[in-house]
């Protein structure tokens, strides 16, 4: 069968509709000349448009037109190649030995690859194993050599539903998986429309069977393409991302439900591995009935993205009661309705109900005010927390508060912890920025549960701020200081081996470090950021008395050599200056914004990726 693509045909109906128009075909009494559109014999990107396929005994048949970075049709093509991974009862499988699925390229015998016109071209790829009712997967690829640039992988056809995952669920942690360092980045593939198909493009060589082993472990050329099925990438592979990420969180990858499964060995990959019991893993998936959702075998981590989801905390305004204390009332509710924390607290579905009070200026947490409380409950089921005195003074007193459902064998990392903050003492109202994305987080640190100390993932780190702030000054490994500079550093700075008792990179290495895309979704604004020192003892080898300012916080936390920072330094930041008193209240010098805010000469989304 002859597939045509949907731009080709398009053009195809309009030449025949214009074969009946009137009108001049020159001058009078001369016939009427189009000169031929100018073509190239080289380029630096090779532009592929596809005009049709045909599956047909013992070969796939190509057509399409070849264009560079210019748009301009290019002659002289000499390479092309292509595969198929056909779908069978075991899933996508393509063999090395040809017996199913195939790939040929100019080389392989009967193949031909003819220019018909001025940068079109037909290639005849023989695989003995197709013919006109395959289905699975097409992908080809033209170009390579001295002259004309090797295209992207192109996936000219699939069948529907033959992956579980995509694009966006893959590329919500890799953002731009092309331009990666990861092994085989440049396999990254197109679809016919020139969209990002990732999955299938993938599974042209990493297939649902893996390559076949004999007795001695050597490998065969008979079951699939690559020893590694691209189901053994996603659920085994993945587990050495070392920090929160749960491989039994099928929801992360798999945002469709799974109602095909081709083979046990998709669940006999984790739970070997994983060493969990695997006795009744048979049973279980016989029991599971083709259309049923396959994710719902793996429920905790959905129980714990329920609790947050239902839930959510009401933290009222500090108030100085009849004693003189500051306090306040923390209320828990599920949808509208309020539930008693006591009876919680005292069955054991809530493990803890905590405040702090903090400085608050200029829309930022300047320090900790006071940490040691009594706690009371009243008849709605709130719990009020008491301070009776303050560690420290300042102008306006905010509280944050955190509660957490109980989970896991030590609920200050395996729970889930709901956030809140309160307006301030005077009245004023909370309202520190927070340019991060609610999921910024959650998306990689998929095990629902916390970081640590009763601090979340969710809400893209908003807990987390009760410690990580402008004035808290904790050295968090010698990374960076307050939330962002820190989160910065432990990703792509410094603080990216400082976890590690050996010095070795996290799995963030692993991530670019410019697709800021990831946790900024809508961009950043730097002249946003509050003109207020940040207390920087972690950039001071963990002694205390200094502070630095914000922009050059959050950019040497990645951008650390010399160069770097003398560029700060020219620019009027500063790094690990005297703290002075009241030096939240001080503005800064520094003048980053000037060249660097959004749509400046040398803006920042020139540098990073803000977009995906």
């Amino acid at each position: 069968m002859k597939v045509l693509n949907k731009r080709y045909l398009a053009l195809v109906v309009a030449g025949a509709m214009g074969l009946s128009a009137c009108g001049s075909d020159g001058k009078d009494g001369e016939d009427g000349t189009t000169p031929p559109p100018p073509t190239v014999g080289g380029s630096q990107v090779t532009n592929v448009e596809m005009l049709s396929h045909t599956l047909e005994e013992g070969l796939v048949r190509f057509e399409f037109e070849i264009t560079n970075e210019e748009g301009v049709l290019i002659t002289g093509l000499e390479e092309a190649s292509a595969e198929v991974a056909a779908l069978t009862e075991k899933g996508i499988q393509r063999s090395r030995d040809g017996s199913v699925g195939g790939s040929a390229n100019v080389s392989t015998e009967g193949a031909s690859l003819t220019m018909t016109q001025d940068g079109r071209y037909e290639f005849i790829a023989p695989m003995a194993a197709v013919n006109a009712g395959t289905e699975g997967l097409i992908r080809l690829a033209v170009g390579g050599g001295d002259n004309i640039a090797k295209s992207r992988y192109i996936v000219v056809d699939k069948t529907e539903n033959i992956h579980t995952t995509s694009t966006a669920t893959c590329q919500s942690c890799h953002v731009d998986f092309l331009a990666s360092s990861i092994k085989h980045s440049s396999y990254t593939a197109i679809n016919a429309e020139g969209e990002t198909d990732l999955v299938a493009g993938c599974m042209a060589c990493h297939n649902h069977v893996p390559r076949d082993v004999d007795d001695s472990g050597s490998s065969l050329n008979t079951g699939g393409y690559a020893k590694n099925s691209l189901q053994k990438i996603g659920h085994i592979n993945h587990q050495k991302f070392e920090k929160d990420f749960a491989p039994s969180n099928c929801y992360t990858c798999h945002a469709e439900p799974i109602e095909t499964v081709y083979s046990q060995q998709t669940c006999i990959d984790c739970h070997d591995t994983a060493n969990v019991e695997t006795s009744n893993l048979a049973a279980t998936f016989n029991s599971f009935n083709e259309g049923s959702d396959m994710r719902l075998f793996h429920k905790k981590i959905a129980e714990k993205k329920a609790v947050h989801e239902e839930h959510s905390l009401a933290t009222s305004q500090v108030y100085n009661n009849e004693l003189g204390e500051f306090c306040t009332d923390i209320s828990l509710f599920k949808g509208e309705e309020q539930l008693d924390l006591e009876g919680l607290t005292s069955d054991g579905t809530i493990s803890y109900i905590g405040a702090y009070l903090h400085g608050y200026e200029n829309a930022s947490i300047v320090g900790r005010a006071a940490r040691s409380y009594s706690a009371t409950f009243d008849a709605a089921g709130s719990a009020t927390l008491c301070f009776s005195s303050l560690d420290e003074l300042f102008p306006e007193i905010i509280a944050s508060s955190r509660v957490t459902f109980n989970f896991g064998e030590d609920a200050g990392y395996d729970g889930v912890t709901l956030h809140g903050y309160s307006d301030a003492l005077s009245g004023t109202e909370y309202a520190r920025r927070h340019s991060v994305t609610a999921d910024s987080c959650t998306t990689c640190h998929t095990n629902g549960s916390n970081y640590h100390k009763n601090g979340s993932y969710n809400d893209g780190g908003l807990g987390c701020v009760a410690c990580h702030n402008n004035g808290q000054d904790r050295n968090a490994k010698s990374s960076a200081p307050g939330f962002g500079p820190m989160v910065h550093s432990m990703h792509w700075g410094v603080g990216n081996t400082a976890t590690d008792p050996d010095g070795e990179a996290n799995s963030a290495a692993k991530l670019n470090a410019e697709n800021c895309v990831a946790c900024h979704a809508e961009g950043i604004d730097i002249d946003a950021i509050p003109n207020q020192y940040i207390l920087s003892k972690a950039y001071n080898g963990g002694e205390s008395g200094v502070m630095t300012s914000p922009v050059t916080a959050n950019c040497f936390a990645c951008h650390n050599d010399d160069s770097a920072k003398n560029h700060m330094l020219q620019q009027g930041g500063e790094i690990n200056v005297e703290k002075l008193e009241d030096w939240y209240t001080l503005p800064t010098s520094e003048s980053c914004s000037t060249c660097h805010a959004e749509g400046k000469s040398y803006g920042i989304e020139k540098f990073h990726v803000f977009e995906r």
